[in-house]
Parts: C-alpha cells; structure tokens; sequence
C-alpha cells in the first residue's frame, strides 16, 4: 500500500500537471471515448501502458479471460453485459476491441482442477464455462495435445474469435456492425515482448498488428 500511495504522489506531481487541460475538459464535457478495449484482469496486462492512451480514450472492460458472455435478456446481474451496453448504446463507440493475451491463467485453467473447495470458486468455475466452446476447438486442431505450451497458446487466440462472435449477440452491437457505424476487433497481447497480433476475418488467421492496421 505504501508504494500505491507514493506512486499516487508521483503521478500528481510528474504526470498529471500534463494531463490536467486534457482532463478538465473531460470533466467538463463528459467523456467521448471511441474505443471499447476488452481485457483480462490479469495484473499484467496494462491497456493504457501498452497502447499509451491518454484519460478519455479508452472506455475499459476487464474480467477473467476477456471472455464476453452472450446476451441474455432478464434482469440479473451482469456487469460485463453492462459494461458493453453502455458502450455501444450511450457512449456510441466506434470501435470494441477484445484483448487476449499469453500466458492467460484462465485458458490454462480450462485444462485443469481448480484446487480449492467449490463455495470458494463456485462463480469462478461458472464464468469459465465461456471458455469451453474454445476448449473443445482446439482440441479438435492441435496434433499433440500433451504440448501443453501449443495447447494454451492456441486455446488463448481462439478464446479471442467466440468472444467476437459472442459480442454480435447483443442486439445494438449486430445492429451497429451491420450499418458499418461500429466495428469489432480481435487483438492477442504477447506478454513476452509487448507486441500485439490482430485477428483478420478474411484469411481467419492472426497477423501483426501494423500488418492489420495498412491492410496488408
């Protein structure tokens, strides 16, 4: 907590005085943001460090796995869904991306017991469940599933394409896709070297992000 509190210090006095014209007219304005990044909550994965954005530009979803649960129309309790909702339908972005990343403890945990008592981690395991669809698709690719650095790594970039498919079941998100005012994107994060590869729909196959970005 002590650190938290003198990094909290720094960036008032080192950081903040550059970002204080941007942010009173954030606060004036309300926030516009045309980006909606979905991320693991995973604590290395740093949205805003690795895609060096400043306040206002990213509207942030973060949760176990990145995963997007599917639309579903009752009145519980869903804050990812809310989350999106807010995005497409108030805030109009224009862009949702969906971030997976390497080495993403809940992929690796679709292989695997979870060692605990089941009240402990009954949402836990309940939330994985969105991960089962990508589970079983690769299973059904990899050669040797025993390769267990293979296994994850595929199962954490097609985790990234249900998620996308996932997203299209919330009525304004199809809507929007549809009429070309939102666009969805499929983005797999290398903790290893900070580099970023990007889904293509056509070719379905992930490739450099720049290579994404000038439509090579």
């Amino acid at each position: 907590m002590q650190e938290l509190i003198k990094g909290n210090k720094r960036f008032r006095e080192d950081k903040f005085p550059e970002l204080k014209e941007n942010v009173e007219k954030l606060v004036k304005d309300g926030q516009k943001p045309e980006v909606l990044f979905i991320g693991c909550s995973d604590s290395r994965v740093t949205p805003d460090i690795m895609l060096d954005v400043n306040p206002g530009d990213m509207f942030i979803l973060r949760n176990v796995g990145n995963f997007v649960p599917p639309f579903k129309c009752d009145e519980d309790y869903h804050g990812s869904a809310a989350a999106i909702e807010y995005a497409v339908s108030v805030l109009e972005v224009k862009h949702i991306i969906v971030c997976g990343h390497s080495h993403c403890g809940a992929c690796q945990s679709l292989y695997t017991e979870i060692p605990l008592e089941k009240e402990k981690v009954v949402h836990i395991k309940k939330w994985l469940e969105l991960g089962s669809k990508a589970k079983e698709r690769t299973l059904s690719l990899i050669k040797d599933p025993n390769d267990k650095e293979k296994l994850y790594r595929l199962t954490e970039k097609i985790s990234v394409t249900y998620q996308l498919k996932n997203l299209l079941t919330y009525p304004d998100v199809k809507r929007r896709v549809d009429n070309g005012s939102l666009q969805i994107h499929g983005w797999y994060y290398k903790l290893e070297d900070g580099s970023i590869d990007c889904y293509d729909q056509e070719t379905q196959k992930f490739k450099n992000l720049e290579e994404c970005i000038n439509g090579k």
